[in-house]
C-alpha cells in the first residue's frame, strides 16, 4: 500500500518480525510499458533527493519495473548530477526542464530514442497556366548565388505538414495556395547534411 503526495509516496513495507516500516520514496505514476515517471515540481535540496532516489530506485527495481524516468524543470537542476551519478542519462530537453531516464530491468534496453530530426518541406506551386512557382534565397547559403528555386521552409511543432507548405509559400512569395497532395519524401542523416550546409 502506498500514498502519494505530490513529491514523495509514503510506502509501508514489511520488515522480519512482522513489523510494518514506513519508507520514504519519490512519488511517481506507472506508465504502459511498466516504467515509472516522477514528475519532479517542488523544490528539494540534493542531500535530501539522493537516499530517496536509493530507496525508490530499489523498491521499482524488486517490483520489476523496467524503467524510470525523472522531468526536472530549470528550477531543480541543482538534482540533474545527484541523478546521473545514480545511473540516469539525459533522453531529452525542452525550454523549461530536462528528462533524464534510467533503465533498471535486467532485460534489453528499449527505451525509445528520442526524435533526432526536423521535417521540411518543398512545396511545388503551379498556377492554371501551368506555370512554376520558383524564388531566389534573400538569406542563407544561395543568397546572391542566382539560384532558383521551390519555397521550402521548417514544419512547426505540432504543425500538420500541409498547413506548413502553404504557410511557407506565403511567407516567401506572398501569394496564397491550397494544399493539395503530397509529391514525395525525402529523408537524410544530420551529420551529411549539416556538412552539405557549410
Amino acid at each position: 500500500m502506498s500514498t502519494s503526495t505530490n513529491t514523495l509516496a509514503i510506502e509501508k513495507k514489511m520488515v522480519p518480525g512482522n513489523e510494518v516500516q514506513q519508507v520514504e520514496l519519490l512519488a511517481g505514476v506507472e506508465d504502459l510499458y511498466g516504467g515509472i515517471i516522477i514528475d519532479m515540481e517542488k523544490t528539494m535540496d540534493s542531500e535530501a533527493f539522493v537516499p530517496l532516489l536509493r530507496a525508490s530506485l530499489s523498491q521499482w527495481k524488486q517490483r520489476g519495473k523496467r524503467a524510470v524516468w525523472i522531468k526536472l524543470p530549470i528550477e531543480l537542476a541543482n538534482l540533474v548530477e545527484p541523478a546521473v551519478k545514480g545511473g540516469f542519462k539525459y533522453h531529452h530537453a525542452e525550454p523549461d526542464y530536462v528528462m533524464l531516464v534510467n533503465w533498471i530491468s535486467k532485460s534489453t534496453n528499449s527505451l525509445p530514442k528520442n526524435a533526432s530530426h526536423r521535417v521540411g518541406i518543398s512545396a511545388f506551386v503551379m498556377n492554371d497556366k501551368r506555370q512554376v512557382l520558383v524564388v531566389q534565397e534573400k538569406s542563407g547559403k544561395f543568397k546572391g548565388t542566382g539560384v532558383w528555386k521551390f519555397p521550402t521552409g521548417v514544419v512547426d511543432e505540432g504543425e500538420d505538414i500541409s498547413m506548413a507548405a502553404i504557410r511557407e509559400v506565403k511567407e516567401e512569395t506572398g501569394i496564397d495556395t491550397e494544399f493539395v497532395e503530397i509529391l514525395a519524401f525525402s529523408g537524410c542523416q544530420w551529420r551529411s547534411m549539416q556538412s552539405s550546409l557549410l
